[in-house]
């Protein structure tokens, strides 16, 4: 799915409310470790009066990949230009964009693993050594011209550091994974999102969306603002626990954060394939989905949830999942 867009499930949205962005390494809650370290590294290239070292950011999807990026940049005082990987499809884009840069600007590029190759091959000159060859002319009247860049920091973002070519991936300095939240930070995340918002939200309301977030602060963003509207209509404005609860429930989020994809992937290889070991495109054919995308969204969670394992043979359902989801190992009821 190239546009990496699910808006029935709350899952992936473009519609980002910048509002609720941190600007500063103060405002931006969790990942602490990560933060700790990008912090000192941003503090050390502003004391040498020098540009960041080159930042790679990769996990999974809303877990704060381009918020950390927006953050360097403000902590560093420059500009910055965010790109998407798949948007660059020739050599003389990126060409343009690296020649506009000015001293110490950082460049973002998101999905970074889905540069074209040819692409891709223009970035290694300037990140190593703040240059680019440009080819000029057709056959044998062509030449190549070397232009100077600006120093400037490129930050990438991905889902899949797997996907990066090793020449991409070792030319980054700073490499960091960010993980799910604990329930703990999406509880800040949502209290800060409720007082940006003006909006009334009991205490009990704000862990219950918390719970239901999948660990992921773009999520309880997107189900607090859905919970919000329910709160509109059913309760002056004020987000209870039962309007919560409510609003959750109508969205088919579960307790645990699982939504409808979710119970169909794991349903799937229940009454399909008897709890696996199945292949992952194999399931996705089954219920019409793209593996990328489940191997890069629901995975991730399921596995850190401790529903699926993956295999050499292929993904398989455990004991867990079958308990939550009221099914025995023949796919009935208990």
């Amino acid at each position: 799915m190239d546009e990496r867009i699910i808006s029935n499930n709350l899952l992936i949205d473009d519609e980002v409310d910048v509002t609720l962005r941190p600007k500063s390494f103060n405002e931006y809650i969790g990942q602490n470790d990560v933060k700790e370290m990008v912090e000192i590294a941003v503090r050390a290239a502003k004391m040498r009066n020098e540009s960041l070292d080159h930042v790679l950011l990769y996990g999974p999807p809303g877990l704060g990949k381009t918020t950390l990026a927006q953050v360097i940049a403000n902590e560093l005082g420059v500009s910055i230009k965010s790109l998407s990987g798949p948007t660059i499809e020739r050599t003389g884009d990126l060409a343009a964009i690296l020649t506009s840069l000015e001293p110490g600007d950082v460049l973002f590029i998101d999905e970074i693993h889905r540069l074209p190759k040819i692409v891709e091959e223009i970035l290694y000159s300037s990140m190593e050594d703040y240059v680019i060859d440009i080819v000029v002319g057709k056959d044998s009247g062509a030449k190549s011209i070397r232009v100077d860049l600006a120093p400037f920091t490129l930050i990438g973002a991905t889902t899949r550091f797997g996907d990066l070519t090793g020449p991409l991936r070792d030319r980054f300095g700073i490499v960091h994974k960010l993980e799910f939240y604990n329930d703990q930070e999406l509880e800040i995340i949502c209290k800060r999102t409720a007082k940006i918002y003006d909006c009334a939200t009991e205490e009990s309301a704000i862990i219950e969306l918390a719970k239901r977030s999948r660990g992921t602060p773009r999520i309880v963003n997107r189900l607090f603002r859905r919970v919000r509207d329910y709160a509109d209509i059913l309760s002056d404005g004020v987000i209870t626990l039962d309007v919560t609860k409510t609003a959750l429930n109508k969205l088919k989020i579960d307790d645990l954060g699982l939504d409808n994809k979710d119970r169909e992937y794991l349903l799937g290889i229940i009454e399909k394939y008897h709890g696996g070991p199945v292949g992952l495109d194999t399931i996705a054919t089954s219920i019409s989905e793209d593996a990328g995308t489940l191997e890069d969204v629901y995975e991730p969670f399921l596995i850190q949830k401790g529903f699926i394992s993956r295999t050499p043979r292929g993904r398989i359902v455990t004991e867990k999942a079958y308990r939550h989801l009221k099914k025995s190992h023949q796919g009935s009821l208990f």
